[in-house]
């Protein structure tokens, strides 16, 4: 099967903390640290519960997880009707498989694993050897199981509760049936060990709570919640007889089991059924988790025995419907989702996300109700801009919303929602149908521009929220915009509406410059500013691309099979890349104007935005509250980009998960690609033409300080020659007497003694001279090894080999005669010319002098000063065209 894609593949997924399945809680003895297990769709994440930092993410599932449980060792998923265990939080050490049905309950027994599936196909499993040690059947219409629990010192045996309200005893070891508990008249929908031995807290659909003694089958005491059914219960065990019990309606209920009364309350703790719950291992902390996608701690220091908030873990609790990358680094990226909440989630690490809080009409009003029973929540975002240019001095977030004329500010430095809400008065009259459909930000940061459905198109100050003029007389357009824009230096406004038509106004006087007619209402509009290209997308499913200095139509791409929903451009603006409700992504090369890249995902993309740094592709889709992250991998690999064919029929490409992936990509290519996917590696050629100048590849440092040698050889001189240590022999010699004193004279004999240096007085031919010999019987042949020698010798040894050359020290005047033809030779080659003009110059000032007295040696310095002439005229000659180029592309008017 072909690649799905040559350009993008899955990086990781963003946003995700928690779902519907419940949390498991894990306690490591040598970290002395309490572990957290939650499930996130198809892979489970690892916390830590003193920072909720994540610590691991485990592999891909084939399918979602339906339930999770961990042991001391391994943690237990039950996928479809899959069962594996996995170690260290990620790798899969064990799979079970012989369920017909989906599993949906698991419980670590000692050595054992029990999986229950729909069926109520119960399984015991030995861990290690993956066999069936047990299977029992029980009938859905008589004893549905929904909970499987093991009651402490009860060795062997299990609690089974089921739909129908009956518990029953079962010992697992001989597999017979010990006791029945008629019940309670309603379904159980959990069963907890209470702290007290023989004791269970057994949760009922009616809101009961029931504290049941096993052993003489007698209730102790019962508890009534008035939020629905019982969705988790726990004990505290640090010291207080507290219990604590989670509702369908979010809120938790804290029991005090002495007084037999509510103790507390904590109303609003989720947004959804509270699914997990468990009190810490003698801590005052309380994990829960639910399917707003959010994971709380919460400490009981209150007054009244209560728990506040201590950390928590959220994201979207509904699906986003916008994002982009907000600033330049391409780190930060801003989302808007369903849930009227504005989030930035960092592509660098989790603890720089942060919540820019939820739209309010009045925050002040919000605060005191809550958030779950707040009345002036706003509608969810519809689409927003941004700008970092002042975001430290005022907002500079502008978001319009579903179905409200009324635009909101967000202020990204501070974290919270602007004080400023845009309504121009004329929606307080007869246009109060009138909605906000788009908005954009200048780049100062200091206007922004509102597109409205009636057609007005106004500007407003973000520092003081003053409006400052509107375009059009009386209106912008005749219909719906669609679309603004701003191009980078505040000179031009750009506005697309359902009219067919694109207008060019002049952004400070508001006059119109142009009207560009296109063939079908526009859907919406991006601008590329650097560039000044303008992708506007159309209700026929084509995109044109305007540019908007000419306001012309350059291309026109068509191909989607269905509404586009966003668009973006590369930072360069080569490529654009679209995404459509028929699941396709595309990216479209402008100077070819053909398809360069298409797949498609699982579900529809209803947004995309492109980071600045072209390192990642993000995507939010339909009904999915994650925010996923594509590599690019054209910056880590060579990808052959040949234009696909209009007859092209894409491949799914997988979604990433919530891990990053480290594995090498396998990229596969159709036969007919393959001859352009094999690249040899590139290797530079050592001159691209004999007509240019080449430097060489060596450091300044090798050849910039060879003239100057002596000089720096006398500022780096010691002071003091280095002094050799006293070396102390086993017996020190001593004087004989009656004082105690060292004898230092065989000591001054040994001093005097190594003064007398050894002079040779025969200086034999060096390395360099003897190789500057064999040249002249190879001629010009053995230059280049020559040339290579130098290049490996330091700058004090290229000193060495130059004075060697001199006949007063061992060389000869035909030796100098073979240097300097050497150095004609690397300037006619045009290659390594610096380091020809270095050893050129150290040259002459060592053996000027010599030269000068030797006939032979003059003339052949004379025609080395011809070549050297020459070559500068040349590089000289090059220069002046290449200025008198650069003068005149700065300079024309073209």
């Amino acid at each position: 099967m072909p690649c799905a894609s040559r350009i993008f593949t899955g990086f990781r997924a963003l946003g995700f903390n928690s779902n519907h399945v419940p949390l498991a809680v894990r306690y490591h003895q040598k970290h002395n640290e309490n572990y957290v297990v939650t499930c996130v769709g198809k892979a489970f994440h690892t916390y830590n519960c003193s920072r909720l930092g994540i610590i691991s993410v485990s592999n891909s599932h084939p399918d979602a997880i339906g339930c999770l449980a961990v042991d001391a060792y391994l943690v237990f998923t039950a996928s479809r009707n899959v069962v594996q265990a996995f170690a260290r939080g990620k790798e899969v050490v064990h799979t079970y498989r012989g369920h017909d049905k989906d599993v949906h309950l698991l419980l670590p027994f000692g050595n054992h694993l029990i999986s229950v599936d729909e069926d109520s196909q119960l399984k015991i499993w030995d861990i290690e050897s993956e066999e069936v040690y047990l299977e029992m059947s029980f009938d859905n219409r008589t004893f549905q199981i929904t909970v499987v629990m093991h009651p402490s010192t009860y060795l062997n045996k299990v609690l089974v509760a089921s739909q129908q309200g009956t518990m029953q005893l079962w010992n697992v070891k001989t597999g017979k049936l010990l006791y029945t508990f008629p019940g309670w008249g309603s379904a159980i929908t959990v069963v907890e060990q209470a702290p007290a031995v023989d004791v269970v807290a057994v949760g009922l659909a009616n809101g009961e709570i029931v504290l049941h003694n096993l052993k003489y089958d007698e209730t102790i005491m019962r508890f009534t919640q008035d939020w629905g059914p019982v969705t988790s219960i726990s004990f505290r065990t640090d010291g207080h007889p507290v219990m604590t019990s989670g509702s369908t309606a979010g809120h938790i209920a804290l029991w005090d089991l002495e007084e037999k009364r509510m103790l507390s309350q904590i109303r609003e703790a989720h947004g959804s059924a509270v699914t997990g719950m468990t009190c810490l291992l003698r801590e005052p902390l309380m994990v829960t988790s639910a399917a707003d996608n959010a994971l709380k701690v919460w400490i009981f220091d209150q007054p009244d025995g209560g728990g506040r908030l201590l950390r928590q873990r959220t994201g979207h609790s509904a699906p986003p419907t916008k994002v982009h990358f907000h600033g330049s680094d391409g780190q930060s990226i801003l989302s808007a989702g369903q849930d009227s909440t504005v989030r930035s989630f960092s592509t660098v690490h989790d603890r720089l996300n942060k919540n820019l809080g939820r739209a309010s009409f009045n925050k002040a009003e919000t605060k005191k109700s809550g958030l779950k029973r707040d009345v002036h929540r706003m509608p969810p975002v519809t689409d927003f801009a941004s700008e970092t240019t002042r975001q430290s001095d005022w907002d500079n977030i502008l978001a319009c919303h579903r179905g409200l004329a009324e635009v909101t500010t967000w202020n990204y430095q501070r974290s919270t929602m602007g004080k400023h809400r845009l309504l121009h008065p004329r929606f307080d009259g007869d246009e109060q149908g009138a909605v906000a459909q788009c908005v954009t930000v200048s780049s100062c940061g200091n206007f922004g521009i509102i597109g409205y459905s009636s057609g007005h198109v106004d500007v407003y100050n973000l520092q003081s929220g003053i409006h400052r003029g509107s375009y059009g007389k009386p209106k912008a357009h005749s219909a719906c915009v669609r679309g603004v824009a701003i191009d980078g230096l505040n000179q031009l406004t750009i506005t697309a509406a359902a009219d067919k038509n694109v207008k060019f106004w002049k952004f400070k006087d508001k006059d119109l410059l142009c009207t560009l007619q296109l063939m079908c209402q526009v859907a919406n509009i991006v601008l590329h500013r650097d560039s000044s290209m303008l992708a506007v997308s159309l209700d026929n499913f084509t995109v044109s691309i305007v540019d908007i200095d000419t306001r012309r139509v350059v291309r026109h791409f068509a191909g989607h099979g269905n509404r586009i929903t966003d668009m973006a451009f590369s930072p360069d603006a080569r490529w654009l890349i679209t995404a459509s409700m028929d699941a396709t992504v595309r990216t479209w090369d402008l100077p070819s104007g053909r398809l360069v890249d298409c797949f498609l995902v699982d579900a529809a993309v209803t947004s995309l935005s492109l980071s600045p740094t072209f390192d990642f592709l993000v995507t939010t889709h339909i009904d999915d509250l994650g925010i996923y992250l594509w590599s690019n991998m054209t910056l880590y690999t060579h990808v052959a980009l040949r234009p696909l064919p209009s007859e092209y029929e894409p491949y799914l490409l997988d979604m990433p998960s919530t891990s990053r992936k480290t594995q090498d990509v396998a990229v596969e290519v159709e036969p007919e690609d393959a001859d352009a996917m094999v690249v040899s590696e590139f290797k530079s050629p050592e001159q691209i033409s004999d007509e240019l100048v080449t430097l060489s590849l060596l450091p300044n440092s090798r050849w910039q300080n060879l003239l100057n040698l002596e000089v720096i050889k006398q500022r780096n001189k010691p002071k003091e020659p280095p002094k050799v240590p006293k070396s102390a022999p086993f017996f020190l010699p001593t004087v004989p007497g009656l004082e105690f004193k060292l004898n230092t004279a065989e000591e001054d004999i040994h001093r005097k003694s190594d003064t007398h240096v050894r002079k040779s007085t025969l200086q034999p031919v060096s390395e360099f001279g003897q190789l500057l010999e064999d040249s002249m019987t190879t001629g010009t042949a053995s230059f280049g090894h020559l040339m290579a020698v130098l290049k490996a010798t330091s700058p004090s040894g290229i000193d060495l080999h130059l004075r060697s050359l001199s006949p007063e020290v061992g060389g000869s005047a035909d030796m100098m005669i073979q240097f300097m033809k050497f150095i004609q030779w690397v300037l006619e080659t045009h290659k390594d010319f610096e380091l020809a003009q270095a050893y050129l110059g150290l040259f002459l000032k060592l053996h000027g002098d010599v030269i000068a007295s030797h006939c032979t040696l003059v003339e052949q310095a004379r025609k080395l000063s011809e070549i050297q002439v020459s070559a500068w005229a040349n590089l000289q000659d090059m220069f002046n065209q290449s200025l008198c180029l650069v003068n005149y592309l700065k300079s024309a008017t073209l």
